[in-house]
């Protein structure tokens, strides 16, 4: 088993920036890739980036140039850094090894 969990969410003004944490435990050796999800108010959950075990990364066209994953192995910890942050990436944010745990999730409030 997998656990997962989230952290870092909150409120932020249009163009700041927000960085969320992913913390992995348990069967960690089974983990190939952690991706990042989000879930808007009344919308389905969307991919936004991911990690492989390798470090190869991918984006969410919307979020390329703004956002950065990242992976430290020593901590279990996949990072998110969200950066020049818009109203539309209001949502709660969520972990994943490739679909299979999930974490609880984070919310990320962006105002305008």
């Amino acid at each position: 088993q997998v656990q997962l969990v989230e952290s870092g969410g909150g409120l932020v003004q249009a163009g700041g920036s927000l960085r969320l944490s992913c913390v992995a435990s348990g069967n960690i050796r089974s983990i190939n890739a952690i991706l990042w999800y989000h879930q808007g108010p009344g919308k389905q959950r969307e991919f936004v980036a991911t990690i492989t075990s390798s470090g190869g990364t991918n984006y969410r066209s919307s979020v390329k140039g703004r956002f950065t994953i990242s992976r430290d192995n020593a901590k279990n910890t996949v990072s998110l850094q969200m950066n020049s942050l818009k109203v539309e990436d209001t949502a709660v944010y969520y972990c994943s090894d490739s679909g299979i745990h999930w974490g609880q999730g984070t919310q990320v409030t962006v105002s305008s």
